[in-house]
């Protein structure tokens, strides 16, 4: 796994009322691009219930006292097509799903999106996905809401198996195929990066063992992310992988002043003891202002900011 610590921030593809401007996502991506940012993520829901509380229930995969940003009728943009359109803008920044519900999509599908998109980026996409919390979301695609992990492990499955073979044989209780062929493969010989999402639990730990690339903690494991990668570390030792080739994310949480500015110091302050605890990706959330030369000049500020903390 890399060593060089990466920063990422999310770029907002939703809209609490309905917009038909969605031009600030170009603005902000080329400044991230210019600035030097590491990875921009974004997230996915496909429909929603109104049972949001729903999100704040653990055991229902949700956030403990954390609060859905939207109601029922906000816009949700689709990721990995707003990742196609985004990666034609820029050059070099990597994009990533944080995280797409991957269940929800047939699986021989996602892998030619996946793939699609990977090559036309040139090889900068990542796929960060997770079982999500929303029963409606579930139901509305027709799929049972318990037992979604494994639709999640076999979405994955058959993704890889077609990133990775010439030709595919595959067999579960789900699907039956043999002599399939699919092109073109990613531009990574393992396919894309798949970095899964979840707590330190035994179904979310044989996912990450198996299937990833990096882990994106949630939950209590993500608000105590040195003490969830020790967890973690053992999970993964456990079931036979070296969780050393694991990238993790965590959280650079934004400190402001009293007028409400970032202070770029004491929001980096965490970073060396972090990624002494093994978290190679920095998430930041960011609020870029209008138009490109202001964002970019915000973004960057930021980028050396984190830059000088390994100096």
């Amino acid at each position: 796994m890399n060593e060089v610590p990466q920063l990422s921030t999310g770029i907002m593809t939703f809209s609490t009322a309905p917009t038909e401007d969605w031009s600030r996502l170009v603005d902000v991506a080329r400044a991230a691009d210019a600035a030097g940012v590491d990875r921009l993520v974004m997230s996915d829901h496909v429909v929603f219930g109104e049972n949001l509380e729903a999100y704040q229930d653990p055991a229902k995969g949700g956030a403990r006292g954390g609060t859905q940003p939207t109601d029922p009728d906000g816009a949700w943009l689709e990721p990995i097509t707003t990742i196609a359109h985004l990666s034609a803008v820029t050059t070099r920044v990597r994009f990533a799903t944080n995280i797409l519900l991957a269940a929800l999509r047939r699986p021989v599908v996602l892998a030619k999106m996946a793939a699609t998109v990977d090559v036309l980026s040139g090889g900068r996409f990542d796929l960060g996905v997770g079982v999500g919390w929303q029963r409606e979301e579930y139901e509305a695609a027709g799929l049972s809401y318990e037992g979604r992990g494994r639709p999640l492990n076999h979405s994955i499955e058959v993704c890889q198996a077609l990133w990775r073979n010439e030709r595919v044989d595959y067999e579960s209780d789900e699907l039956s195929f043999s002599r399939i062929h699919q092109m073109p493969k990613p531009t990574r010989p393992g396919g894309v990066p798949i970095w899964t999402s979840g707590t330190v639990n035994p179904r979310s730990m044989d996912r990450l063992a198996a299937y990833g690339s990096g882990w994106i903690p949630w939950g209590d494991d993500a608000a105590d992310v040195e003490r969830g990668i020790e967890r973690m570390r053992q999970a993964v030792s456990d079931r036979g992988r070296d969780p050393s080739e694991l990238g993790v994310v965590g959280t650079l949480r934004a400190v402001r002043d009293a007028e409400g500015n970032l202070d770029l110091v004491r929001t980096m302050e965490p970073a060396p003891r972090l990624h002494a605890a093994g978290v190679t990706d920095f998430r930041i959330v960011t609020r870029p202002p209008a138009g490109l030369e202001a964002a970019s000049e915000y973004m960057g500020s930021i980028v050396a900011a984190f830059r000088a903390t390994w100096a």
